[in-house]
């Protein structure tokens, strides 16, 4: 089953992106490059390898949160009304079956809508989807929905939740994580909904296991963007020429990932016909994940144009989902 009879203008869209943000990130200093071009199809199965990780917390806890709670929170978002689901960075939507399936059980029927960079990602998901919930039809997109969101309007009586789990938003600096929920609030009506999934600040010892893990999976994964570059943009990075580093930045209240070049090197990208060039231990920043205190979720929220309704959050208070409607 195909995803979209608009692909391959968004494949054709995503590829001048792509080129794009490579040009600007490794001419910039200090270097970088936005942590999106992870996801392609290896990236994706690498990062689904993450998510199963002992020192992975992450996707384990906010899990546990929406299992215990996903009827209350399809039963607050709907508000009595029918519900639709759209979801932001889909990936395989592996939490995202216990809100479809408290949504089924609420309503019978659901239209979700994920929204992904990665095509094989979302094929992967529509297929599992709609084999194990056949209650569900699956509506993907293709898009970089940091720079547009589109999804199609509601029925008449139809509510749309929309999902922003997995601290996804801790990518994105303060201002941009701010006009991205902004973005989000002008594309629905006012009594839909966001679920916002925020990891929370903690033990330093337990975010730095968690994003340089012993198996060396992380390390694969933020290299992966290197090999990335060399298939799509012809560009000859020697993956074993840079180090996956892991840093928490306590004045930014945040994690970074980077690449750092063991050596001074020169690296050829024929695509763009240009060349970048390394000094020893100098790194490409390829990743923030902000950490957040109690009742930053809600602020930005606020911010946002929506109104905090509640939030859930683990016995540890490790992580937080909250749930906000459109005013």
């Amino acid at each position: 089953m195909t995803t979209s009879p608009v692909l391959p203008n968004a494949i054709e869209q995503l590829s001048g992106q792509i080129v794009s943000a490579v040009r600007t990130g490794l001419a910039a200093r200090p270097k970088r490059l936005p942590s999106w071009l992870f996801y392609d199809e290896a990236g994706s199965r690498l990062f689904d390898q993450i998510t199963e990780l002992p020192e992975y917390y992450l996707t384990r806890v906010e899990r546990r949160i929406l299992a215990a709670n996903a009827q209350q929170i399809v039963a607050l978002a709907g508000e009595g009304e029918r519900l639709r689901i759209a979801e932001l960075g889909a990936g395989s939507a592996e939490k995202t079956r216990l809100l479809l399936r408290a949504a089924v059980q609420r309503q019978s029927t659901l239209v979700y809508e994920p929204v992904d960079v990665s095509l094989s990602a979302l094929d992967e998901a529509q297929e599992r989807i709609e084999r194990e919930i056949p209650a569900v039809r699956v509506a993907p997109q293709l898009a970089d929905y940091t720079h547009s969101l589109a999804l199609e309007p509601t029925e008449p009586g139809e509510r749309r939740l929309v999902l922003y789990i997995g601290s996804s938003i801790g990518n994105f600096e303060p201002d941009h994580a701010a006009q991205l929920l902004q973005g989000v609030r002008a594309g629905l009506k006012t009594g839909d909904a966001l679920l916002l999934g925020v990891d929370l600040v903690k033990d330093v010892r337990v975010l730095l296991a968690a994003y340089d893990d012993a198996a060396g999976v992380t390390a694969a994964f933020n290299r992966n963007i290197l090999v990335r570059l060399n298939r799509e943009l012809g560009a000859d990075f020697d993956l074993d020429a840079f180090a996956h580093q892991a840093v928490w930045n306590a004045a930014e209240s945040r994690m970074e990932m980077h690449l750092v070049s063991h050596v001074p090197q020169r690296v050829r990208l024929a695509a763009l016909d240009c060349d970048a060039t390394f000094k020893a231990d100098e790194s490409i920043h390829t990743e923030n994940s902000y950490k957040y205190t109690p009742g930053q979720a809600e602020d930005m929220l606020r911010t946002a144009g929506f109104a905090p309704v509640a939030r859930w959050t683990d016995h540890r208070g490790w992580f937080a989902v909250c749930l906000g409607r459109a005013s």
